[in-house]
Order: C-alpha cells, then structure tokens, then sequence
C-alpha cells in the first residue's frame, strides 16, 4: 500500500475534508440558533497542523469571537478547533464565517 510508505506511514483523510466538516460540526452543539438559514460565508486562517489518519475519531471546539448584524440577520466569526483522539496537537485551527439569515 503506497499510503503506508508516505510520510504519515498511513492513509489520511486529507485537509480539506476536515475543514469541510466543521460547519457539520458546529451544527451539533449550535443547533438552536433561531435562524431559518445558516450560510457558510467563508472561512479565514486556515491551518491543518496534524494528520487525521484514515478511521480516526475526531471533535470540534468552537468558540464565538464576533457577532454583527447584516442585512437579513447576523454574521458570527467562529473560532473553529478540530482535534484527533488521543493527539495533543489539532488536526484543523481555522476562524468560520457564518450568517444567520431570519
């Protein structure tokens, strides 16, 4: 198996998949937002410092740095952490941009 002779000596879920899963993240713990849409507006700060290794478990820690009214609702800056089990280092460090249409 080529992944087993790379540098992380295993197959890994890649960056981006990770990063792809935080809005379902935050969707878990901050489900009762009142808003009848939430729209991913973008995302700042990416950094993927660890691997995630095929069949990991992992979890996100979110925390809110900024909220402010838009036209239609509001747009939070999300502090977003995503991190392995069983690893000290983060797999994701990146800020989510989220809007909260009503």
């Amino acid at each position: 198996m080529r992944a087993a002779e790379g540098p992380f000596g295993a197959t890994i879920a890649h960056g981006f998949l990770t990063l792809a899963l935080l809005v379902r993240l935050f969707a878990e713990v901050a489900d009762e937002t009142g808003a009848r849409l939430t729209v991913n507006y973008g995302v700042n700060r990416v950094r993927f410092p660890a691997p995630v290794p095929a069949g990991s478990r992992i979890r996100g820690r979110f925390r809110v740095e900024e909220v402010h009214k838009v036209e239609g609702g509001e747009q939070a800056t999300i502090a977003a952490l995503v991190e392995r089990e069983g690893n000290e280092k983060p797999v994701c460090v990146a800020e989510l941009v989220l809007r909260f249409l009503r």
